[in-house]
């Protein structure tokens, strides 16, 4: 089984969202959007685009979005089949929470790494 095929999206904390928003804005020329982040769509060398995207956020540092997770950021990663891989890491003994998530963004569900970090892991609608 196919496990990661790709990095889905960065989330992480700020003490200050909003000004450190209009940081990567101003100075990186990120189009950060109303709900706090942008969405990078994958293209070719020559701009067409190729069926996938990047999504990078900052949320508060007090919003707990990555609890029980113990670390400033999350990393999702693309997966192939969501359900198969958090059956395959519970029989390996992993941390794996409960809470699953099935949205028009895709299927969604979390595994904590040994060193606490909360890792996120999406299967996209499929044609994504």
């Amino acid at each position: 089984m196919k496990r990661v095929t790709g990095i889905g999206g960065v989330f992480f904390y700020a003490k200050d969202p909003a000004a450190l928003r209009e940081w990567y804005k101003t100075h990186l020329g990120i189009d950060v959007q109303v709900w706090g982040g942008a969405a990078f769509d994958w293209s070719d060398e020559s701009g067409k685009p190729v069926g996938g995207t990047t999504a990078w956020c900052i949320s508060a540092a007090d919003s707990g979005h990555f609890a029980p997770g113990a670390s400033p950021f999350m990393i999702n990663y693309r997966v192939a089949d969501l359900g198969a891989l958090l059956q395959a890491l519970r029989d390996e003994g992993c941390q794996v929470m409960d809470k699953t998530d099935d949205s028009e963004y895709g299927k969604f569900g979390w595994v904590i790494d040994p060193e606490g970090n909360k890792v996120e892991l999406w299967e996209p609608p499929a044609g994504q």
